[in-house]
């Protein structure tokens, strides 16, 4: 055997060029051996001689033989190193001998529906901030700030509820910003909002019970619910938010109701009063609990933040779901829920077997963040920012498509939608025409849940992250496929 040979030619290949000796002679006689190069039962060179022959250190061979003794290609004995024989059978087998893999995923995940809309920094997608606005420098500082203020005992799983200066940090929040009723007790960090939601399906529902969620609506609640085997049921939205009518009170009683109410996702409609109220008032009779995603309305444009539903009454049967991947980045991926006091021990006992944390040193310098006001600061300077934004996108919208289409839900977030008059439309079509083009707009009858209702017929459009001076030319882009697809 030629080793100075078989090492050259798998050291040219590109893939291998930056690895380490080590590692290259390692995956060299690995992979030798695994295409019956080096046979069963043949003897290596002793560690010197091979040494010698490749111009490598007798180190780095005796790491080599080492790894391959461990992973069982080659069994060392008196006389050296030999190839084992069941290494090189087994890795020899013929493919036609090998029965095809019968396993899949299960039922229930192939019911989950997949996204539709990439969250990538791309124009128009939705649920995106301004990546490049947030104050990383300062981030920065106080994450290592808290790396260093760190605790040894911290370094072990973090508490399962969360860190208790985050949670409280939260709690000041809520209540100054959007009238909420806790305390720190309540609040319950997740990873973001698509945890929060799984936990809730898993926490307060069985498999079989009945779910409400908006018509159209999050397809990522659609899929919490649905891989958590619950039965969703669309409910129609109209300008005033969700309608659920007295026939759905007493032939379809919900466990859980999911609402978006501050922003609607994806029309932008606002909850009235009334129906929150009401909402609250059958939830309680009905024994149900009302899931209040409050995704993006920290940022709202016309006025001050509208009041939380969990803050109208005390004690309201509201699970309260908030997330810092608007606010700040989605890759923080931190979130929580502010669950109803009684809930809280209950819950508490089922996160503490099921629910290890941890990235302590994250959730300290985000209390950080809040505490020290830098947070309040980063969201007023994000409300001016995505106002200006929101109004070119409106003007935009206007002045090429105000013939055909009307926007909707403009008043608060990071995302409008835009309805085509034509209820016929192949927005379908339209969406995916325009991504081939670079350009994200999901379309708004992906957004249907159930057939209750016509879906809307339109595009879902993010404009946190579209400068002010390419909306025009985006936007051009959006009416060009609008009209080559009627």
């Amino acid at each position: 055997m030629d080793y100075q040979l078989l090492f050259s030619r798998y050291t040219a290949a590109p893939a291998h060029a930056r690895w380490s000796r080590q590692r290259q002679l390692h995956e060299c006689l690995r992979q030798a051996i695994r295409n019956g190069t080096l046979g069963s039962g043949a003897r290596l060179p002793a560690t010197r001689t091979l040494a010698q022959e490749l111009g490598v250190s007798r180190n780095t061979v005796l790491y080599a033989y080492d790894q391959l003794a461990t992973e069982g290609f080659v069994l060392p004995d008196r006389r050296g190193t030999v190839v084992a024989e069941l290494a090189a059978r087994v890795a020899q087998a013929p493919a036609q001998n090998v029965a095809p893999l019968r396993a899949g995923l299960s039922r229930r995940a192939l019911a989950v529906p997949t996204r539709s809309a990439p969250e990538t920094p791309a124009a128009f997608a939705p649920g995106v901030p301004a990546l490049k606005e947030f104050p990383a420098t300062l981030w920065r500082r106080l994450l290592d700030r808290a790396w260093k203020r760190l605790r040894t005992e911290q370094l072990n799983y973090a508490p399962h509820t969360g860190e208790p200066a985050l949670r409280e940090a939260i709690a000041n929040h809520l209540r100054v910003a959007r009238g909420a009723r806790l305390d720190a007790s309540q609040v319950i960090i997740t990873d973001g909002t698509q945890s929060s939601l799984d936990l809730c399906a898993r926490a307060f529902a069985d498999a079989g019970d009945k779910v409400w969620i908006e018509s159209p609506g999050y397809q990522g609640a659609l899929a919490a619910f649905k891989a958590a085997q619950l039965k969703p049921m669309g409910m129609v939205v109209d300008h005033e938010g969700m309608a659920p009518t007295a026939t759905d009170w007493q032939r379809h009683p919900p466990k859980l109701i999911y609402v978006t109410p501050s922003h609607q996702y994806p029309t932008g409609s606002v909850l009235s009063l009334e129906r929150r109220l009401a909402l609250i008032a059958h939830a309680r009779a009905a024994s149900a609990l009302i899931i209040e995603d409050d995704y993006d309305s920290e940022f709202r444009h016309d006025g001050p933040p509208l009041s939380c539903m969990q803050g109208l009454e005390a004690d309201a049967p509201v699970l309260y779901l908030g997330t810092f991947s608007k606010t700040m980045f989605p890759a923080l991926r931190i979130g929580f829920v502010v669950v109803p006091t009684v809930l809280v021990a209950p819950l508490g006992a089922m996160l503490a077997r099921t629910h290890p944390r941890g990235r302590a040193a994250d959730q300290l310098a985000l209390a950080d963040f809040m505490q020290s006001g830098q947070f309040s600061l980063h969201l007023r300077r994000m409300r001016r920012l995505y106002r200006q934004r929101r109004d070119a996108l409106v003007a935009a919208l206007e002045q090429q498509l105000g013939d055909v289409a009307d926007v909707y839900g403009g008043s608060a977030g990071m995302h409008l939608a835009l309805r085509l008059r034509n209820p016929a439309a192949d927005d379908t079509a339209m969406s995916r025409h325009l991504f081939a083009q670079g350009v994200v707009a999901p379309a708004l009858s992906e957004q249907a849940v159930g057939q209750r209702v016509q879906p809307w017929r339109g595009f879902l459009l993010g404009y946190a992250q579209v400068p002010v001076e390419q909306m025009p030319r985006l936007v051009k882009k959006l009416a060009e496929a609008v009209r080559r697809f009627g």
